[in-house]
């Protein structure tokens, strides 16, 4: 198998830079497009064998070197009561969104190996199509942003509402953010058992909070997901964007390896995060949109301040964007393993 990202993600040397890239599946690909002409991004998660194609698409198309689980994050929500879907040209919409201490008390715990079944068969399906070309990550989100979807009912700017139950019903935020982290503990650990390599925890807002109220307000949730997860011995990532001034706390919370965004530089964030975790990052997305030898620049200086150390995975600060070419990201990947073999 190609194994340089788990090495990676365990700082034992490679023989080139892995690549894989946030939203490697999705909308910037043809393949992809033509399947949402049909389908809904619902109901490809729901299943199991268009969920395994989208997650496969990117692998045959681009040389990265690992896959991840084709899903999403809030899908977790619905199960525990909080309904959602997906509105075009807006995201996602939770209606009614969590507004109450009414609404949190009744809110579920649930069996994700009963009521996610469908995303564990698609993992156990990947597994076998994959057959060991790269490993597959699975994923959930954080829960300070899986929190700040249901109350916010949407992307928010400010996190204004959120933030308003933190400060006003601190009380009420704990319960519920420690829900989130045990249902998303118990779901990753059925992912685990379904077959994933490494899993990923998103926290994709939490770059909204100070350090100060991090610590408070989100960092014994995340904490919990990974001690949980931690006897597994599965390689673990932790992610956010907006994060410079959270990384060491980032790192207290938990993961193997610490996302970096492109808002600091690769080596500077290393520094932050500790030479004794790996780091998974961090060029900017928009890069990929612009001229082609200005995005290898970008490429080249992410690598020079990795300096070739162990424990380097080259990935973007965040997702692909939708309007990026195929070619351009397929142009990247070969490039960061030409510059590192």
């Amino acid at each position: 198998m190609n194994d340089r990202f788990l090495r990676a993600c365990r700082l034992e040397p490679v023989d080139a830079t892995p690549v894989w890239f946030m939203r490697q599946a999705g909308r910037y690909m043809p393949a992809y497009r033509a399947l949402r002409e049909r389908h809904t991004l619902l109901e490809i998660c729901r299943q199991p064998e268009l969920a395994a194609e989208v997650t496969l698409q990117p692998i045959d198309a681009i040389d990265v070197d690992a896959a991840i689980l084709f899903s999403d994050l809030l899908l977790p929500l619905e199960p525990m009561g909080i309904p959602f879907d997906f509105v075009k040209g807006e995201g996602p919409v939770i209606d009614p969104p969590l507004r109450s201490v009414e609404q949190i008390d009744r809110l579920r715990r649930f069996e994700p190996r009963e009521s996610l079944a469908h995303v564990l068969d698609t993992i156990r399906l990947l597994r076998t199509r994959l057959a060991d070309r790269v490993p597959l990550i699975g994923f959930a989100g954080a829960p300070f942003t899986l929190a700040s979807y249901a109350i916010e009912g949407g992307p928010s700017s400010n996190y204004a509402r959120t933030k308003a139950l933190m400060y006003g019903e601190p009380d009420a935020w704990h319960q519920l953010a420690d829900t989130f982290a045990t249902v998303v503990a118990d779901y990753l650990t059925a992912q685990i058992e379904a077959g994933v390599q490494a899993v990923q925890v998103f926290d994709s807002w939490v770059g909204a909070l100070s350090p100060r109220d991090y610590r408070e307000f989100a960092l014994p949730h995340t904490q919990k997901i990974f001690e949980t997860l931690r006897p597994f011995g599965v390689p673990t990532l932790h992610f956010g964007t907006g994060t410079a001034t959270l990384l060491p706390a980032m790192r207290e919370a938990g993961g193997d390896v610490i996302g970096l965004d492109w808002r600091i530089p690769l080596d500077t964030g290393w520094e932050l995060v500790g030479e004794d975790r790996a780091v998974q990052g961090n060029l900017d997305p928009t890069l990929l949109l612009g001229p082609v030898e200005r995005m290898l620049r970008g490429a080249y200086d992410v690598l020079q301040r990795a300096r070739g150390r162990p424990g380097h995975i080259f990935n973007l600060g965040h997702g692909i964007l939708p309007s990026t070419d195929l070619e351009r990201v397929r142009t990247l990947a070969q490039f960061v393993h030409q510059q590192t073999a």
